[in-house]
């Protein structure tokens, strides 16, 4: 093998990572399960429409209040911000050693690719890694541009999601009986429909395939086109922007980071708060609620994003936490391994095949088992990398990847 052939086959070394970003991605990975919790023990149009099944009043409507205003979209969003950055961050650093980048970034691409579509048709349909995957494929060609124009196009496409939502919104009337009969069956689904959903996940894993591969076929068919795919792209836009303005790797002033901060969580919080009131006092109905209505939080949710992202990285100037930082960073390095093992974890409890409680669980009961899964993935990720240079996933990813067995 050539020197050069060698250096673009060698995976970036533990030495090279960037502290704040493992602190981020730790972050974002732990929080995202606040939300995915629902869509794992409950049916998924509880995920978005709290009143389609399950109680939702005194401490579970506190449980769902303080989730949607603060976690629902705002660290999947962070979570999209970083996968944006790594791109760009893994195409430079393979461009230093070798000058080219376009082959690994492809094969990484399509094994994670891989990786989505198995989780999501054999484990659980709510996978964000095919989408990420299928953005990641396209956004490469624009590493390259200058962050303000990252920064324009990441906004414009995150905003065609918003455009067909609110044109819809606005023009329900006209939709054919029978799309809105379609449209109902997902939004706010019938007895016979949500008994058939409690059966299938509370049954043994092969009566679980046929639900969950029509569950993630309409997502795949709907969702994706619809929402996603614009609503993820724009957002990895934005963080391949907040890369080359280094924003990310904590290197800005504290004042910038604070008034980050405080303009995300000044803008996103009322926004999200005014789609809450907006939404109930609608009665969560599809055609007020599923287009209109949805537009304050997705809204409002990336703004907040960016609060989180000037709140930890002024944690991680300012060392506060440190112990914790230091958890949080190993489950980042981790990411991956740790979001399939929300996935096994969740599903072991919830789905037939585990302890079969989906559908039984409430909201507050459902936070529990988050609290509980965060303890074990703080716990395992540093007791896993003091021994290994990676989690098992992250090693199997590089080793496919780079063709190569990585060390450690």
């Amino acid at each position: 093998m050539r020197d050069g052939e060698r250096a673009l086959n060698s995976p970036v070394g533990t030495s090279d990572r960037i502290e704040s970003l493992d602190v981020l991605r730790g972050f974002a990975v732990l929080g995202i399960l606040v939300m995915n919790i629902q869509a794992f023990a409950m049916p998924m149009a509880a995920y978005f429409n709290p009143t389609a099944y399950g109680d939702l009043s005194g401490i579970n409507f506190f449980t769902w209040l303080v989730g949607y205003l603060l976690v629902d979209q705002k660290f999947l969003s962070m979570f999209s911000l970083l996968f944006g950055a790594g791109i760009c961050l893994f195409a430079d650093r393979a461009e230093a050693r070798s000058g080219r980048s376009a082959g690994l970034h492809y094969r990484r691409m399509f094994y994670l690719l891989l990786f989505g579509l198995v989780h999501a048709y054999f484990l659980w349909s709510g996978d964000v890694l095919v989408t990420y995957a299928l953005c990641g494929s396209v956004l490469f060609f624009l590493r390259h541009r200058s962050p303000r124009a990252l920064a324009i196009i990441g906004l414009a496409v995150f905003s065609v999601s918003s455009v067909l939502y609110i044109a819809t919104g606005m023009t329900t009337e006209f939709i054919p009986e029978k799309d809105v009969a379609e449209i109902v069956a997902v939004w706010a689904p019938d007895a016979v429909k949500i008994d058939a959903e409690l059966l299938a996940y509370r049954s043994g894993w092969f009566v679980q395939q046929a639900q969950r591969t029509a569950d993630t076929l309409e997502m795949h068919t709907t969702a994706l086109p619809f929402k996603l795919l614009w609503q993820s792209a724009g957002i990895m836009l934005l963080g391949m922007a907040l890369y080359r303005w280094h924003i990310l790797s904590a290197v800005r002033s504290d004042v910038f980071y604070r008034w980050l901060a405080l303009i995300g969580f000044g803008v996103g919080v009322p926004v999200v708060a005014v789609g809450a009131w907006w939404n109930f006092a609608a009665g969560w109905s599809w055609d007020r609620s599923m287009f209109l209505g949805s537009q304050f939080s997705y809204w409002g949710s990336l703004a907040m994003a960016f609060g989180y992202v000037g709140l930890a990285m002024l944690a991680v100037r300012r060392g506060w936490f440190a112990a914790l930082q230091v958890r949080l960073a190993a489950a980042g390095r981790m990411a991956f391994t740790n979001y399939i093992a929300q996935t096994l974890i969740c599903t072991t409890i919830f789905y037939g095949h585990g302890l079969g409680l989906f559908g039984s669980v409430d909201r507050w009961q459902q936070a529990i088992v988050v609290i509980a899964v965060w303890g074990i993935q703080l716990w395992w990720s540093p007791l896993l990398l003091r021994r290994f240079r990676y989690g098992p996933l992250e090693w199997s990813w590089r080793a496919l990847t780079y063709w190569r067995v990585p060390r450690g």
